[in-house]
Parts: C-alpha cells; sequence; structure tokens
C-alpha cells in the first residue's frame, strides 16, 4: 500500500492548481454575486485543458485516466468554489459516467465527445415534488409510441436545469410501480414540451443554477433510452463514484478553509503576538488539519479499490459521509478562528460554510450514507417502509 502519488499525478494536480488559482478566483467572486454558472468560453478552455475527461475514454477524446486522477484535479477546483468545481464535477463523477456506462455507443458518441471539448453539458433529474429519499415513489411516466418514447411529469432539485443541455431523467415505464418501473432516458433542452420554473435561490451554490423541470409529453427517439425498466438497481450502482465526487467538493472546500485560516492566525495579532501562538488555536488548526487529511484518505480509498470499475457502495458512503460532516464543522470552526472577518462576506470563510453545508444534503443525505453503511456492516437491506 503506497500512499505516494505518482510523478504523472502529481503533475496533473499541479496543472489544475496552477490554472484554477491563476484562471478561477475572479470568476468565482462573480459566479457567487450574480450566481450564474460557469460562461460557456470558460468551459471550453476547460476542455481545452483536458480537465473534463480525466477519467473518461481516450475513444472520446479523454485522458483515459483513473478515479484518483479526477479526484485529484477537483479538489483543486473545489478549492476555489464550487461553482466553477461544478462542470468538473458532473463531467467526471456525475452523470456523464451513467453515459458512459450504460448509454448506447450512438448517444456515447454523440455526448461524451461534446462534454470532454466543453461544448454541452449533461444533468440528471430524479427527485420530484414528492420523490426525493424515497425516489421510488417517483410519477413521472414513460410510454412507447413507436419509434418515440413520450414522457411527462415534474422534477426539482435538478442542478443544472435551464442551463444543461442534456437531462438524464428518471422516469416511471407502463405505470408499473415501485422500482422495477423505473428506468432513465435522455431528454435534450431543445424538446418540445419541456420547460424550466424558476431560479431557486439557495442558501449556498450560487452559481449553479437549480429549478423545477417540467416535461409535458416530450417526445424523444427511443435510442434516447438509457436504461430501461427494471434497471433501478443499475443506475444506483454508478453513485458509487458521485458519492466520491460528492465528498471531494467538500474536501476542497475544507482544505482551502484549513489554507485560509492558517495564513489568517499567522497575521492577525492578539496581545502582542500572532493570535497561531496561542495553544488553544494550535488545537483548533490542528483538529481541522488532521479531518480533511483523513477525509482525503478516505474518498482516495475509495476510488483506488474501485480499479476501472465503480466504487462500491460501504467505501464510497463512509468516504461521502464522513467528509459531509466534517466540512460542515472545519468551516464553522474556521469562521470562528477568524472571528468578525469569517463572518464577512469580505472574506471567503461565510461561503465556504454555506456550501460547505449543501454536500450532506446532495446526493443522498448524511442519513442515507449511514443507513448505506449499516445495510453493508450486516449484509442486507433494510425496508425503511416498514
Amino acid at each position: 500500500m503506497d500512499f505516494t502519488l505518482t510523478d504523472q499525478q502529481q503533475e496533473l494536480q499541479e496543472a489544475a492548481r496552477r490554472f484554477a488559482r491563476a484562471e478561477l478566483p475572479e470568476l468565482a467572486r462573480e459566479l457567487e454575486a450574480k450566481d450564474t454558472p460557469v460562461p460557456h468560453d470558460m468551459l471550453r478552455k476547460y476542455g481545452e485543458m483536458g480537465f473534463l475527461g480525466v477519467n473518461l475514454p481516450e475513444e472520446y477524446g479523454g485522458l483515459g485516466l483513473g478515479h484518483l486522477e479526477a479526484l485529484l484535479v477537483l479538489e483543486e477546483f473545489a478549492k476555489i468554489s464550487v461553482a466553477v468545481a461544478f462542470p468538473v464535477f458532473e463531467a467526471l463523477t456525475g452523470p456523464v459516467r451513467t453515459v458512459q456506462h450504460f448509454a448506447s455507443d450512438e448517444l456515447k458518441a454523440e455526448i461524451i465527445p461534446q462534454v470532454i471539448r466543453g461544448e454541452k453539458i449533461v444533468a440528471v433529474s430524479m427527485s420530484e415534488p414528492n420523490a426525493g429519499t424515497a425516489l421510488t415513489d417517483l410519477t413521472t411516466s414513460a410510454t412507447f409510441d413507436g419509434d418515440e418514447i413520450v414522457i411527462s411529469g415534474q422534477k426539482r432539485w435538478t442542478s443544472g436545469a435551464g442551463h444543461s443541455d442534456y437531462y438524464i431523467t428518471y422516469c416511471r415505464f407502463d405505470d408499473e410501480q415501485g422500482a422495477k418501473g423505473i428506468g432513465a432516458v435522455m431528454v435534450e433542452k431543445t424538446r418540445d414540451g419541456i420547460s424550466f420554473g424558476k431560479p431557486e435561490e439557495m442558501m449556498g451554490f450560487r452559481g449553479i443554477p437549480s429549478a423545477d423541470i417540467f416535461l409535458d409529453e416530450v417526445r424523444v427517439p427511443k435510442g434516447n433510452l438509457i436504461v430501461e425498466k427494471g434497471g433501478f438497481g443499475r443506475l444506483m450502482t454508478a453513485f458509487g463514484l458521485e458519492r466520491c465526487g460528492n465528498a471531494t467538493m467538500g474536501l476542497g472546500i475544507a482544505a482551502a478553509a484549513v489554507e485560509d485560516v492558517v495564513a489568517y492566525t499567522q497575521e492577525r495579532e492578539a496581545f502582542g503576538k500572532p493570535i497561531a501562538d496561542f495553544q488553544g488555536v494550535q488545537i483548533k488548526l490542528a483538529e481541522m488539519a488532521m479531518k480533511v487529511e483523513a477525509a482525503r484518505l478516505l474518498i482516495h480509498r475509495a476510488a483506488v479499490a474501485a480499479g476501472d470499475g465503480l466504487p462500491g457502495v460501504y467505501e464510497s458512503s463512509v468516504a461521502k459521509c464522513y467528509s459531509n460532516e466534517m466540512v460542515r464543522e472545519v468551516t464553522a470552526n474556521g469562521m470562528q478562528l477568524m472571528g468578525g472577518y469569517g463572518y464577512s462576506k469580505e472574506y471567503p470563510m461565510e461561503q465556504r460554510v454555506r456550501d460547505g453545508f449543501a454536500w450532506g444534503i446532495a446526493g443522498g443525505t448524511t442519513d442515507v450514507q449511514k443507513t448505506n453503511i449499516a445495510a453493508s456492516l450486516v449484509g442486507r437491506r433494510f425496508n425503511q417502509r416498514a
């Protein structure tokens, strides 16, 4: 077991760090202020640098590297802000991977190269007004009509709604109840019958659009079917990597918070000396660093153990849950150590607190991760409906 990054991994990590710190801080502040997503010209620059295809196949224009390399890049972007990191998250660990693993060769060849070049964005549309954690309660319907699939329903909490070009839409086929009726269809933004609600105003996540999606008898070709009904379990396997991406977003926020507060406590003086000289501050700094390092190791373990496949439920849930709880604690302590400066919008710590809290809600709550962990420990799933 070797915890040292290879020369190639270190070079990739350093390239991402240089790019992110040189090109993105000003953009991150703009996205936070205006609540707008990464513009297309910057997305194309991401693509030119190879950051949107790190672990995607070379045949589609990707670099063909591993999940660990992808997460190293994602962490460097997340240290700047979750808004500038979100396109990387979606491409390397999110819905694009569902396309890669389950879509037809034709859909893969159409969509993945465009994403890698920074020309198109893919989002996943799962939750509904009455189906979130209990996703198998979803009611968005899909029926076959000749060579087309007709989709009707309403989706909620879709990150990228209205901005993304493609939506992996979870549907219930033929009105068959439970998980057996659920599959997924690719819906293009340009299809007749699709519309979007007003943008949500979030506590954090500014720069990551979210809105309801309304589907009124939207027709797509049968070739847009990604997973047929009964494939709900297969769809869920893709979330092992998404959980690692989610955890890495929190890790990046927390790691940046530690950098901020280490610098601040050496500059800020009280009673005639830097506050880093006080033992109480030293203990807090050490605790924050320990938690960041532990989260990173858990995430990297899940990624490396997966090899070329998808991370397992146990390893990815442990990593996500720990990171979700860790980032809330680390950023809150960072704010406390920085005092009024930590609470002021003139400094990034208060944004890190707001953005950090969300990852334990998105992608499966921390409580859901704990039920996944417990199920893995006892060797069976629990019926939460009983």
